[in-house]
């Protein structure tokens, strides 16, 4: 199977922060993305999670009893969160994330991935810099 661009599973819509070169406690971060049919098919190969829940429609209506069809993969979904943060803030460290899935998402769905500051650790050159300030 060739990958190339496919790969990239995601459409990027929309982003919006609120400071693009400092994060501070509470700023917060969003982006909307659609999740497309090859994005699922590019995903199932790479992870080997070939449930037909998220490949085919018959399948996810009648069994799973999905009635738009096929769901993204649930840790799909939750790879916006480290890949938003990563692409706003590179020199972010992701510690962690506790999952909790609401309500399915469907493929072609379009979603916000938002993240906020809770707490942000003092680095060496935040300390010795006084030139950034809110």
């Amino acid at each position: 199977m060739r990958l190339g661009r496919a790969i990239f599973p995601l459409v990027r819509t929309k982003m919006t922060m609120s400071s693009p070169a400092v994060m501070w406690v509470s700023d917060v971060v969003r982006e909307r993305w659609r999740f497309t049919e090859a994005g699922v098919a590019v995903y199932a190969a790479v992870s080997g999670d070939r449930n037909p829940m998220h490949l085919n429609n018959g399948f996810a209506r009648e069994v799973g009893g999905f009635e738009r069809g096929r769901v993204v993969h649930g840790m799909l979904v939750a790879s916006l969160f480290p890949s938003l943060i990563a692409a706003c803030f590179p020199s972010a460290v992701y510690a962690g994330q506790t999952l909790e899935f609401a309500a399915p998402v469907y493929v072609g769905d379009e979603v916000v991935a938002q993240v906020q500051a809770l707490h942000i650790r003092p680095t060496t050159m935040a300390m010795n810099s006084n030139t950034i300030s809110r």
